[in-house]
């Protein structure tokens, strides 16, 4: 089972967060959470409020007492999208005037467990029932 966390509009260009991303895709979460801690840049401390609302996602979807960690977490999927430009002028010589492109994105993760939860059935055994 699989939960999704999104950042949308977050005030930082794509380029920025994509390098720390490619730095916790397909870890396990407790790997990326320390990973994420330890990281000086700013792109980190939004990634981990992210990463940290996804599995509070999976708990409450699973809705199961037990923390995540029993399960095995893992990040299953990690992108960055580009988002909306905040268009702005910067004063120029002779009475021009220069855009400034102040970049967004948008941020998705999705973790999904490793270890099968009950009272759950995946995919794949529902569709072998139906036929």
């Amino acid at each position: 089972m699989e939960a999704v966390a999104k950042l949308r509009n977050c005030p930082m260009s794509a380029r920025k967060m994509r390098l720390v991303v490619d730095n916790i895709r397909g870890k396990k979460v407790d790997e990326a959470l320390s990973i994420l801690k330890f990281t000086k840049r700013e792109s980190a401390t939004f990634l981990e409020k992210v990463l940290l609302s996804a599995i509070a996602n999976w708990e409450n979807k699973t809705d199961h007492s037990e923390s995540a960690a029993d399960y095995d977490l893992y990040i299953k999927t990690a992108f960055v999208d580009g988002g909306a430009f905040l268009k702005r002028l910067r004063t120029a010589p002779q009475g021009r005037g220069h855009r400034i492109r102040k970049r967004t994105n948008h941020v998705t993760l999705v973790v999904e467990n490793r270890i099968p939860v009950d009272g759950f059935d995946n995919a794949d055994e529902s569709t072998d029932e139906e036929e």
